[in-house]
Order: C-alpha cells, then structure tokens, then sequence
C-alpha cells in the first residue's frame, strides 16, 4: 500500500487503538541536514537484523482492521517489503472483539498470510519475539535474492531495483515476511584506498572516496567550498585545499573562496601564500572584516606589527582583544629592542627578541635576523649562523617596500644581517653578494651602504693579503691584513691570518696577541688556538701551550699532529721544571716488555696502563698493532705496552693467556677490564672509559 494513501476512518475501534496504531507517513522532504548525516539508523535491540518497525493500518474489504509493516525510515516507495497475493505489503489482521483485546498494553495480534491446507495463525508483535516458524518454512536469503524453503511456500518478495543486499547471505527470514533491516538505504558511496595524503596513511580505506570523489565533475562552486570546510574541520587540510582551489577555478572573484583558501595554507604552514590569498580577498571585497582579521593574525606571526594593525583595527569593525593584546605587546618588544640596538646593548636586544618571537611571530624573517645580528655582537658567531639557517622562506610573499624594520625595507635587512654573518666566518663572497642584494632593495640606507663599503674593502685587503703571503711577502701581507681591519675591527680571520704572518717574521709576542684576539672574537677558532700554542712554546711558555694543545686534544681528539704536539709541550714543560724525563716513552711509541719484574713494574706505575698480549705471526695481532700505535699518540697520558707470548713464557703464563690478541687494562696497578679479540671502537672507548 503507498505511503501517501489516504487513511480510512476507524469508527470501529477505540481511541486507544487509534492512538497506538496510527502513524505519520514519511516525509519526502527531509531537511538537507538530516540527508548529509552519516550513516545512521535506530537499532531494534529485538532482533539482530531488523530496525524498528512502525505499523499503518487500513481497512480491508471485509471491514477488518489491517496493519502495514514498514521501517521507520522508509520513504514512499517501502523499499524491501514484502507482497502478500493481491497487495505490496504484508497486513497484520485485528481480530473482531467488539473493542475488547486480550494483548497486553495495545499490543496487535498478527495473521501470516494463509498457506493452502493451513489454518491461519495469530501471533503478537513484540520486539524480539518475532518467530521464524509460525507460518511455513523460513527463508533462506542467498545474499542476492530471496527464495522459499519449499515450493508451497505462496509469499513472494518486492524489492526495490536500487536496494540489493539487504540481508547477508544465510539469514533465515520468517516465511511470508522480510522486514526491512539497517542496509535498506543502500549507499551509492564506494570505498576506496588512501594515497597517503593528509590524515590518511597510504592503503587506508576511505568511504566515498574523500570529498572530491564525491563530488564528481559538480560546477556549483558552494558545494565544492562546503566538502573544503568539511575536509578542513577533520584536519586533512590537504584535500581541503585542493577542494579551495577548484572552487577558486570555477568562481575566481569569489572573497570567501580566498579567505578560506589561506586558512588552509596557513594550516600547511605556507604563510607567505597565505598573506597573499588574504590580501586578495580583501581586494575582491573591502569590508571583509574575517579576512582582515585572518590577514592581521597572519602579519603578526610574520613580525609586522604595523601592517597587522591596519587590519586589525579597521574602521567598521570590533578589534578581537586578544590579538590586540598579543599586538600591543609584539610592538612594545620591538621597540624596546630598536632602542636596544641603537646603543648597542645587544644582551637586551637579544632578550627583547626573544620575548617578541614568544608573544606570537614565530615566523618572523627579520626577528630571527635581529637575533642573529645580537649573537653575531655577542660574538656568538656559530650560533648567529644557526640562527640565520632557520629564517623561514616565504614562497610566492615579498613584503611591501614601504614596511620597514629598524628603518630598513624588511626584506633588506635580513640580507643586510647575513652579509656580516658570512663576513664575520670568512666567507667574503657570500658576504658581498648579500651585501650587493640589499643595496639593491633599500638603496637609500645608510646602515646597508656602510656595511656594503666595509665587506668590498675587507674582501678585497683579504685577498690581497693571501697573494702577498702565498708569494713569501709576509711583512706586506700583514699590512695587507692590517688594512682589512681597519674597516672590520672584530674580524677573527684577518687576526688569525696576520699572526701566521708574524710567527713567520720571528715576531712570536705579536702572533700571540692577533691570536688573542681572534680567539676573544671566537673562543672556539682550532687554527687560532693551534697558532698561539705554537708561538707560545717558541717563547718558552710551555704551560700556555700545554693549556692550548689539551684544548685542541678535545676539539680534535683523532689528530696525530696535535697529540704529539701535546706530548712534546709536557715534555718540555717537565724539563722546564726539572723532571727527569728520560724514562718518558716517545710520542707514538708503544713499549715493549719481556720479563715479569718489567711487566710487574709497568703496570703497577700511576694513571692508566694498557697491555697488548701478541703473537708476532698472527693475523689479527698484525692487523690492530698499528692501531695501538695511534691510540698511543691520540692519548699521551695513557701508558701502552706490548708483550710478545711466545718470548715472554713467564709473563703470560702469570696472566693467563690463553688467546690473541688480549688487552688488559690497569689502573694504579689493579686490573679493570680484560678483553679478547675487540674491535677498534670498543677498544679505543674502553681506553677513554678509564681516563681520568
């Protein structure tokens, strides 16, 4: 029976069957909410299979009181009912009882359609009592199409043609009667494998196929914005920007298409295109205070503070407090830090950057600049070059040529802080090109023609300085060098090179104090260090040049050169205050031992003492020899000796030799470890393990 029959009068049965039996037909406008939810329907905790059934009722011919059974989310056309022989809909009879029913609380007395040489049979609907033998055999769903146990079975099953599968395949089914079940509204969506793109990891299942799949070739830009929020508000900003873009395609004058568009980037982290698709939507549509305030939100991370309050703050409209407070306080670090600058307090300038970069502009190209410019003062140069390193690049973004930082264009300077940086670690090149590039930019500032002036000069007194030395004219070369720091007084490498060029003149007491200074500039400068311990020990300043070289030992711990030079300057310094050092091992020797009172001896002396059990013929012994020779230079304060166990009978068998190449380690004369056959790295960190 159609849903939108007209329903007959029921004079013959009380108000209280007419209240529990009636029903509302469905309505074919569902609000478009309701559709677009996800799949979801009311569960019959009664049966494992059917939802919840409401009942229409009509009168028949014989004037009895019919109930039609259908789910509670069917539309007009009852998909998946269930035909009885002269109708669409299986009825539920109302026994005649003048008005007076045996159920329990309304409850309808349900007849099967008859079966040929059956006696008709009434049952009660309640949920989960539905029984599968009350009228003739079940039916057996095949997953495809439903058929009857037997052939004398006379119910038939109605389908829709856009509803299969209803049931899984071997659900028995009541004979005469299929109730609709939750898979009655079959989805048109399909599911489809995740490429690996937003929130989805590569070979997820994806129902519909993400939100363009679902849309197929749809022109409505609206629709396609709408699947874009949707994309957006589960994370995947990806696939919600890809959604922006083509509704952008379909309707390019669009301001809204924009202004989400950039949320999207800015979700991405690609702020500069972000800023820009903002300042387009507030071109297509000059009072759009969301864009606005997106566009303020995003030119405060990027460190402008005057461009984010002409946004912010515009005529019309309510400023959101909270960014205007994160605004106040962005403009009262960098100012502070301006100040800072000006006097050349940089521990205050940097503090005030950091605080500025705190409050929100972390995406600040000349913020991080002005804290690398601070470190570079500070003479922190590796970590100004780090800093530098991390100034994020904002593609398809070039700030106005009218926002200024410090007085500067603020893409110029940026540049104008990395031409002192690369100036600064002797990268003279790289300095002139930065230099040269915010020349161009900002070609009216003093600061940057200064800076321009200083890395041409010092560059080119550079180069000049290494042909003069390259060609054996130190003294020239120093003058040379000397000029350059005319112009760059805090340059460590022009103080490095002239006092190359001093030790080679003889003048060792000027060679050290170019070091010194070099070293003042940049405490960590190894060929600085290297240059001062070498002049040092040629002016007899052994224990300066100890300190230097142990030093060096750190900063260079796999260096042959720097630990026999560091072995000869504790010699010397020994001599110098009247150690014998004739029982001193030399630099890169290992000393042999072949008697026991020797060996007992050896081991027993202070500090760390390392023994090689050997074989001269053995493969293994051959191969890590040369070995311990390097770790005998790499650790001068270590004592290595080597025994041979062939010769030495009476040393081996008082240690226990038993296989080669053994290695034992002593400490003040105990033994603290014992290894067989090690790799280089174990034994070299073992050696390092016990230095004190």
């Amino acid at each position: 029976m159609s849903s939108h029959s007209k329903r007959p009068s029921l004079d013959s049965l009380t108000s209280r069957y007419r209240d529990s039996l009636s029903f509302k037909a469905a309505d074919h406008n569902i609000n478009e909410k309701e559709m677009n939810k996800p799949d979801f329907k009311e569960l019959d905790l009664g049966s494992p299979v059917s939802p919840l059934l409401t009942t229409r009722v009509s009168i028949n011919n014989n004037g009895n009181a019919t109930a039609t059974t259908t789910s509670s989310s069917s539309s007009s056309s009852s998909v998946g009912s269930v035909s009885g022989k002269n109708n669409n809909s299986t009825t539920t009879h109302l026994p005649k009882s003048n008005g007076l029913n045996t159920n329990n609380s309304g409850e309808l007395s349900e007849t099967s359609p008859p079966i040929p040489g059956s006696t008709p049979t009434n049952r009660i609907l309640r949920p989960g009592h539905r029984r599968s033998v009350s009228a003739g055999p079940p039916l057996i769903y095949s997953g495809s199409s439903f058929s009857a146990a037997t052939s004398s079975a006379t119910s038939s099953v109605c389908s829709n043609p856009s509803t299969t599968n209803v049931l899984p395949s071997g659900n028995i089914c009541p004979s005469g009667k299929i109730l609709k079940t939750m898979a009655s509204r079959t989805s048109n969506k399909t599911d489809t494998l995740g490429a690996g793109k937003g929130n989805y990891g590569h070979g997820s299942i994806m129902r519909g196929g993400g939100g363009c799949a679902k849309l197929g070739n749809t022109s409505d830009p609206e629709e396609v914005k709408r699947a874009g929020n949707e994309m957006y508000k589960r994370g995947n900003f990806v696939e919600a920007l890809a959604l922006y873009d083509r509704a952008i395609s379909i309707s390019p004058e669009n301001a809204a298409f924009r202004s989400n568009r950039a949320a999207a980037l800015t979700a991405v982290g690609r702020l500069g295109e972000a800023v820009r698709e903002c300042e387009e939507a507030v071109r297509l549509d000059h009072a759009y205070g969301r864009a606005r305030q997106r566009l303020s939100s995003l030119y405060l991370r990027l460190g402008l503070p005057e461009n984010a309050r002409h946004h912010l703050c515009f005529p019309g409209q309510n400023p959101d407090q909270a960014e205007l407070q994160k605004l106040q306080l962005l403009e009262k670090h960098i100012n502070r830090c301006a100040d800072a600058r000006k006097i050349g307090d940089w521990k205050s300038a940097l503090g005030e950057t950091d605080a500025a970069i705190a409050v929100g502009a972390d995406s600040s190209p000349q913020l991080i600049a002005c804290k690398a410019e601070a470190l570079l003062k500070l003479h922190q140069i590796e970590d100004a070059d780090s800093c530098l390193s991390n100034i994020p690049k904002l593609e398809q973004y070039t700030p106005s040529s009218q926002t200024r930082f410090f007085g500067m264009v603020a893409e110029a300077y940026a540049l104008f802080v990395q031409a002192q940086v690369e100036m600064a670690l002797g990268r003279f090149e790289n300095a002139v090109s930065a230099a040269e590039k915010a020349g161009r930019i900002d070609y009216n500032n003093i600061e940057i023609a200064m800076v321009l002036n200083n890395v041409k000069m010092v560059a080119r007194a550079r180069t000049r300085g290494n042909d003069f030395f390259n060609a054996g004219r130190f003294a020239e070369a120093c003058l040379a060098y000397g000029e350059g720091l005319s112009y760059d007084s805090s340059n460590s490498i022009l103080y490095c090179n002239r006092a190359v060029c001093w030790s080679k003149l003889g003048l060792w007491e000027k060679s050290v104090e170019d070091c010194n200074q070099a070293l003042k500039i940049q405490p960590n400068y190894i060929k600085a260090l290297l240059r001062r311990a070498a002049s040092n020990g040629k002016l007899g300043r052994w224990a300066d040049a100890v300190r230097d070289y142990e030093l060096l030992r750190k900063e260079l711990p796999g260096d042959n050169e720097v630990a026999e030079s560091l072995h000869n300057a504790q010699i010397a310094l020994k001599k110098s205050r009247g150690v014998d050092v004739h029982s001193m091992k030399i630099s890169g020797e290992v000393e042999e031992v072949s008697s026991l009172d020797r060996f007992k001896t050896a081991i027993s002396s202070p500090g760390i003492s390392v023994v090689h059990f050997k074989v001269a013929a053995n493969e293994q012994c051959e191969e890590i020899s040369p070995f311990i020779n390097l770790l005998c230079v790499r650790y001068p304060s270590v004592h290595f000796f080597k025994v041979d166990v062939e010769e030495s009978l009476a040393v081996a068998k008082a240690e226990s030799i038993r296989m080669v190449p053994t290695f034992k380690i002593y400490k003040n004369g105990d033994k603290v470890k014992e290894m067989i056959c090690p790799s280089h790295q174990f034994l070299e960190d073992s050696v390092r393990n016990y230095i004190v």
